[in-house]
């Protein structure tokens, strides 16, 4: 698995969790699929390529301000319970 596929299945995994925890849905809902799809589609087309820094400390922020504070609220909120649903996946994410 390459940095970006393995950042895209972590974010689906957080965001996934937040929509079933934090919004109480079964399934994604519309919000958090476009979440997802936002986050991948900035991976893609990320100018630094593989040696892409955290999205935190780059010097070019390519989302949308609105974007980035769902973001950060998702992260906010899955960061600290990835440890408890994917222990594995939280520590290799806490390591890079």
């Amino acid at each position: 698995m390459t940095r970006f596929e393995r950042e895209k299945h972590t974010v689906a995994m957080m965001v996934a969790l937040y929509c079933r925890r934090r919004e109480g849905n079964k399934e994604l809902c519309g919000q958090c699929r476009e979440l997802i799809d936002y986050a991948c589609a900035r991976l893609d087309r990320c100018p630094h390529g593989e040696r892409k820094p955290s999205c935190r400390s780059c010097a070019i922020h390519c989302y949308s301000p609105s974007m980035r504070e769902r973001m950060r609220k998702v992260m906010r909120f899955s960061g600290p319970r990835m440890l408890f649903y994917s222990p594995l996946e939280a520590l290799r994410h806490l390591i890079r």
